[in-house]
């Protein structure tokens, strides 16, 4: 049986939550923008050792890939959080320009032929 699917409006309301909760209260938006530039490090050094060619340090080979990208997208979300952004509709309107801009642009490119 698999769990309940997780909205990414249910995601940011869940952790707003636990900010509020457990976290007792948000880091200023600089200070999650540095986070969130770390995190992304993490990530981009994992996926250097796992399909690059850099060898993994002892300290990488028990991360995983997913829980990396699940940390960016935490600090993203608390971001959103702080900036009064619905991602949901930001992603949807993400879309929308993208279909519009690309809607040939990427046929047409020789290069991806």
């Amino acid at each position: 049986m698999h769990p309940e699917p997780l909205t990414i409006r249910a995601a940011q309301d869940q952790i707003d939550h636990w900010i509020k909760t457990v976290g007792v209260r948000y880091f200023n938006e600089l200070t999650n923008l540095g986070i969130l530039m770390e995190e992304v490090g993490e990530l981009s050094r994992l996926m250097v050792r796992t399909y690059g060619e850099q060898s993994f340090k002892e300290s990488d080979k028990n991360k995983e890939l997913g829980d990396e990208m699940a940390d960016v997208m935490w600090v993203l979300m608390c971001l959103a959080n702080q900036c009064n952004i619905d991602l949901t509709d930001a992603l949807r309107k993400n879309f929308e320009k993208k279909n519009i801009r690309d809607a040939d642009r990427h046929r047409e490119n020789d290069k991806l032929q």
